[in-house]
């Protein structure tokens, strides 16, 4: 894989301290191409309606030529401990390279610390959880309590960011859970809290429910309509409202899900040539699903951060084939209910807001919290507010993790 150093078959301990590559020839590339972009027109004042904005395009190239620093955001990025480990080859999972940040908790806290994974999703990577690791890691160092410290792990699934991509099908959610058990074992931890969002919130879900025994607790920000709910439950009329709203967002907002689903590789082949397509694709979803105008959010080299680490490892189209392995995960799997202690905690800008009955249906739902700001990443827009939600969830529970 372009810019990761070492895949599963030249690592010979697992886990291996990792460093994070700068590749000058890449990068020069990077530039030219940038560079050497056919730009499209947009009709006069099209703004975000017809997809990504065309000023805002042209101001974040001219900063990736002129002003990003790729260096200093791996300085920024090396400053919590970074490992690959050798996983899967067991139980029809292909063997992969994974990467992942594993940080202890600060000394001074409750002793042993309450472990905890955290789950990503598209289109993002170990990225989303870079600002909220230390409020989670040292709560005592940012006004918290320092018993309420975690030793977080924080793993890029297959086909994202510096793990390996998957030489066959991708993997889907249910397949990632079994890595991400096997990789807490790795750890020593046999049993821990997870949490996620998006394509994570499925991982965690999965964990759960495919090792219930040593997830003590799930938090989760999002929860979709499970498909065939409506065939198997008899739905309040909060639920019905719930799936009309869902139907319609996926009509208006919808159409990336599709190709990712149907024709994925169709859509690699020009995401991964052009770092211009690339940033289109990534950054205006991070507009229309954050809570607030895109440059409100995020700083040029937030956003240019989390594109560049796509670029670099060449992920996009293996990021985009996993929709299309969870679109197939059976009807019986999505209807599984959670037994686990369940939190939610609901940001207003993200996509759809389940009800209370569906996540009292589908978990074990012991906390619910609607949050009065953030959007569908959270944990980079709103960490402290997300760091507390994690923090209070778990609190009760870390007695069950020792």
């Amino acid at each position: 894989m372009s810019g990761v150093a070492g895949t599963v078959d030249d690592m010979s301990d697992s886990p291996t301290p990792f460093t994070i590559p700068v590749d000058s020839d890449a990068l020069a590339d990077l530039r030219a191409r940038l560079r050497a972009t056919r730009w499209p027109d947009a009709p006069e004042d099209a703004g975000w309606s017809l997809g990504a904005d065309l000023g805002t395009l042209r101001e974040l190239v001219a900063y990736w030529i002129d002003g990003f620093d790729w260096e200093a955001q791996v300085q920024a990025l090396s400053t919590v401990p970074h490992f690959r480990a050798n996983l899967g080859g067991t139980g029809g999972v292909e063997a992969l390279g994974v990467h992942y940040v594993h940080v202890a908790a600060a000394p001074g806290g409750a002793s042993p610390a309450m472990p905890l994974l955290l789950a990503h999703g598209w289109p993002d990577s170990f990225w989303r959880f870079g600002k909220v690791i230390p409020l989670l890691t040292d709560p005592g160092a940012h006004g918290g309590d320092p018993a309420d410290a975690f030793d977080v792990i924080v793993p890029d699934m297959p086909g994202y960011g510096y793990s390996d991509r998957p030489t066959g099908p991708a993997l889907d959610t249910i397949g990632v859970a079994k890595l991400w058990a096997e990789l807490m074992t790795a750890l020593g931890y046999d049993r821990f809290g997870a949490a996620g969002g998006d394509i994570g919130s499925g991982v965690v879900r999965y964990l759960a429910l495919d090792f219930p025994s040593r997830v003590v607790g799930v938090h989760r920000i999002d929860a979709n309509l499970a498909a065939g709910a409506a065939d198997a439950f008899e739905l309040t009329p909060e639920e019905k409202g719930f799936a009309e709203q869902a139907a319609e967002w996926n009509a208006a907002e919808g159409a990336y899900g599709h190709l990712h689903r149907t024709k994925p590789q169709t859509g690699a082949f020009g995401l991964n040539d052009s770092p211009v397509g690339l940033l289109a694709w990534i950054v205006e979803k991070m507009q229309s699903w954050s809570d607030g105008e895109l440059e409100a959010v995020y700083t040029k080299d937030e956003i240019l951060t989390n594109v560049t680490i796509y670029w670099l490892t060449e992920t996009i189209g293996s990021s985009m084939r996993m929709y299309q392995a969870n679109a197939a995960i059976p009807v019986e799997q999505q209807l599984r209910r959670v037994e686990v202690p369940s939190g939610f905690s609901l940001f207003p800008g993200d996509l759809l807001h389940p009800p209370k009955a569906w996540l009292e249906r589908s978990t074990n739902l012991v906390s619910l919290h609607e949050m009065p700001r953030g959007g569908h990443f959270a944990a980079f827009e709103e960490p402290e507010l997300y760091a507390r939600e994690l923090r209070d969830f778990f609190r009760p529970l870390r007695t069950a993790a020792v």
